[in-house]
């Protein structure tokens, strides 16, 4: 399973929804995956596992969060689709060793769809980076095109937001 490559979509999404490109840290994906949780069940016939209560992943920099994580499998083992639910589920992993700050998300539903490269963030999606914020009901990301998109969630959320709010800091000048 290589969970690092299943969230790294937070590529400076809150910096004007993708204007900056930073990558995770190069040996997230090298390190095990640990994973916290109060009960686990592991369906290996249908590639699933649930994870419940007080759900904590972790791997290298990366951590999620959540009520409940659900994971599936690809046909061929590849890791599928991840959901992360909570009062807010969490993301959070450092972009790169220069930068100290980590990226941060937060919703009440996180799903990466990985066979797609699409994480979306439903209700309440929230996401943070070296102070830019970008707030909606939905915010969508695709990691590959690095193409974001943030906006109403057509009824799924529960938590209404008619639009979305960001704040982008200015760019600090050199000295």
């Amino acid at each position: 399973m290589r969970l690092v490559k299943t969230l790294p979509f937070l590529l400076s999404l809150s910096a004007a929804l993708g204007s900056a490109s930073a990558l995770a840290l190069p040996n997230d994906r090298d390190q095990p995956i640990r994973i916290q949780a109060d009960d686990a069940h592991l369906d290996d016939k249908q590639g699933v596992a649930i994870y419940t209560g007080d759900v904590v992943i972790t791997q290298g920099s990366m951590k999620i969060t959540g009520n409940k994580v659900t994971m599936t499998r690809a046909a061929n083992g590849d890791i599928d689709v991840v959901t992360s639910v909570g009062k807010l589920a969490y993301f959070e992993q450092q972009q790169s060793a220069e930068k100290p700050d980590k990226m941060k998300g937060w919703a009440v539903t996180i799903q990466y769809q990985a066979q797609k490269d699409t994480v979306i963030l439903t209700d309440q999606a929230k996401v943070e980076n070296e102070g830019n914020t970008t707030e909606g009901e939905k915010i969508i990301y695709n990691t590959k095109s690095q193409v974001a998109t943030a906006g109403n969630a057509g009824g799924a959320a529960a938590t209404k937001r008619p639009r979305i709010d960001m704040v982008i800091q200015p760019k600090k000048k050199a000295e």
